[in-house]
């Protein structure tokens, strides 16, 4: 796939000006030469056509990762992962379903862009489902238009008007808010002035050891070794019943079972009770 001119490449902030000064001389394309370079590069491969087609849209990248500067990013890379979004629509464009280019290509510029803000503005994944990407794009603009842009909780009108909006729960709006009026913070960051200490030297770590897991493990693969051999000491029916009975996570009824072997319900529950003794039996004599 063809590539930004090397000369247009956004490196520094101080670039954009100039960036910007340059993209505009890009002459923008009619339908019948767009449809022409579109028809070339993807019948042909024609990387010239390909270049004319994505330089004739870095406005449109540009415009759009403008809109995204909410988040405290630098807009040159904003605009660089709209530039991939573009390159990756020309690659992907069908000229003969019969829009634009533009039309076609916001959506990957759009993608690009998130993608990479969901990634970069926090070092814990923001949100990893349609609708909580949907809610951190637009929480910010929601709450401009409610003027509820205070720090702190909003008011639970607020939350609950937003939650209606964008169709997600209210708990997930008042995290999110949480999450983005409360940016992530470096574990290395000094505790004092003086840099004696950092923040991670006063987590403490609830999980068990190493060793304490081992032997969890172990213990537990013992357990599942006895449990097999003591129901291989019963019959067909008996392990059935048992095991519908109490190793499911949702025990079948005496009323099924019955029905299951053509006897009561009172057999049924005299073979469970007898099973589950000889399995005790079992464990227990293996155990010793």
């Amino acid at each position: 796939m063809t590539a930004i001119p090397s000369n247009l490449s956004l490196a520094p902030e101080g670039n954009l000006s100039r960036y910007l000064q340059e993209i505009r001389k890009f002459p923008m394309l009619a339908p019948d030469e767009e449809y022409q370079l579109a028809k070339r590069y993807r019948e042909h491969g024609d990387m010239d056509a390909a270049n004319r087609l994505i330089t004739s849209h870095l406005r449109l990248v540009a415009k759009i990762a403008m809109g995204y500067r909410g988040y405290g990013l630098p807009v040159g890379e904003l605009i660089s992962e709209g530039n991939v979004g573009i390159m990756q629509a020309v690659k992907r464009f069908d000229p003969d379903r019969g829009f634009r280019l533009a039309t076609y290509a916001m959506w990957w510029i759009r993608a690009a862009v998130q993608e990479y803000i969901l990634h970069s503005w926090s070092l814990v994944k923001i949100g990893t489902t349609a609708a909580q990407k949907k809610l951190f794009f637009n929480l910010r603009k929601l709450k401009g238009q409610m003027q509820a842009m205070d720090e702190g909780d909003l008011p639970q009108e607020t939350v609950t008007s937003i939650a209606t909006k964008l169709s997600v729960p209210e708990v997930d709006v008042v995290n999110m808010n949480r999450r983005l009026a409360s940016p992530d913070h470096s574990l290395n960051a000094p505790v004092r002035i003086d840099g004696d200490g950092e923040w991670q030297d006063w987590l403490v770590d609830d999980t068990e050891s190493q060793e304490t897991e081992l032997a969890d493990r172990e213990e537990r693969g013992i357990r599942s070794k006895l449990l097999s051999t003591a129901l291989d000491s019963l019959n067909a029916r008996e392990r059935s019943i048992l095991t519908q009975r109490r190793l499911k996570d949702e025990p079948a009824t005496l009323e099924d079972l019955s029905q299951q072997y053509g006897i009561s319900r009172e057999r049924v529950r005299q073979i469970e009770v007898r099973a589950f003794e000889k399995l005790q039996k079992s464990i227990c004599g293996s155990a010793a």
